[in-house]
């Protein structure tokens, strides 16, 4: 009996063990072997790590990774063979989704940097490159030396990068900022407490400008549900109020919009539209900043998504015969819609 008990135990902790070696194992083949560039060799083997070792790592920077869904990091060293003091120290990071991975990237990626097509999308300077692709962060930097050439760090990221889901692309979220008055590469995803408060819980922040030239921040609170959204917009203002900030609300056409005047960023204009909070920060003159929310709205709120509204470009503007009283203005084309239908309207 006790036997029984004994051979049972050890199968259930065999087989509680197996996904954190399966998970090990797949991470580690993703780093080439023996090489990632001509003349560049792994030193020993790459060394794998968890939640539970990632100080071991990097100490002082594994708790910023953990909102962001890490699973598992395989590194290596390739040393140069005609200098083995000069290495390229490669870091594969396995992230909890493809939005998590692209929050890690941005969280390193400086506006200055070369911008490279391998991956979703990736940056080299001298000293470094990073890119990510599907759910992985992928960071190589110079080891014994200041900088390296770009075409080694290249070659080495293509190895790499072959060993990866082939992904998706981008985050189909940052497709809300790709407008003109956001700053290239100045795209963040906060996985908690964006702009540090904790009501609101993730989200993605921009830098822009003005037809001016005026700075200012974006921001989009991505919530699970318009109730969640409401929730988080009504704790903002409670916190703004409480704050001494004067609060001007309005509630039309679905939405609910607060201005007012944040204690941390200055002047703030905030939008719930669905299950979206849609701001701006730190701006100047307000129509402006209004008119950028409205732009970053349009591109974010998808059609069954969004609120449709009588008049929202001229009826005489649509060339369709259907004569539909419901209609919106899309960044690719003109959408009618009548009883859940959608027609083309050129």
């Amino acid at each position: 009996m006790n036997r029984t008990i004994a051979c049972t135990f050890i199968c259930i902790l065999y087989l509680s063990c197996l996904p954190a070696f399966a998970e090990e194992n797949s991470v580690q083949k993703i780093l080439p072997s023996p090489a990632c560039a001509k003349g560049w060799t792994m030193d020993g083997k790459a060394d794998i790590y968890n939640r539970e070792n990632l100080f071991d790592h990097i100490d002082g920077e594994a708790e910023i990774y953990f909102p962001y869904g890490f699973d598992a990091l395989a590194s290596a060293r390739y040393a140069n063979k005609e200098n083995p003091q000069i290495s390229v120290e490669a870091d594969v990071y396995k992230m909890g989704s493809l939005i998590d991975a692209f929050g890690m990237y941005a969280n390193y990626r400086r506006v200055d940097d070369i911008q490279t097509s391998i991956g979703a999308e990736g940056i080299v300077s001298p000293s470094q490159m990073l890119f990510y692709q599907d759910r992985y962060f992928v960071r190589l930097q110079a080891g014994g030396t200041l900088k390296i050439d770009k075409d080694v760090f290249l070659e080495c990221a293509i190895s790499i990068s072959k060993n990866l889901p082939s992904g998706s692309g981008k985050p189909e979220q940052l497709d809300a900022l790709m407008i003109s008055p956001v700053v290239q590469k100045s795209e963040r995803y906060i996985a908690q407490s964006l702009l540090g408060y904790s009501f609101f819980n993730r989200g993605l922040m921009a830098d822009a400008l003005t037809p001016k030239k005026d700075e200012l921040q974006l921001f989009v609170v991505l919530d699970e549900s318009m109730e969640a959204a409401r929730d988080s917009l009504g704790k903002y203002r409670d916190y703004l109020q409480k704050s001494g900030a004067k609060v001007q609300m309005r509630s039309y056409d679905g939405r609910i919009e607060i201005e007012s005047a944040d204690p941390l960023y200055g002047n703030v204009v905030a939008e719930q539209q669905g299950k979206y909070i849609i701001g701006a920060i730190r701006f100047k003159e307000i129509s402006e900043a209004k008119k950028i929310v409205e732009q970053v709205a349009e591109r974010l709120l998808k059609p069954k998504d969004r609120k449709l509204n009588k008049g929202e470009f001229n009826e005489k503007d649509c060339k369709c015969s259907i004569g539909c009283a419901r209609y919106f203005r899309c960044y690719f084309f003109r959408l009618c819609v009548r009883q859940s239908q959608i027609y083309q309207a050129f």
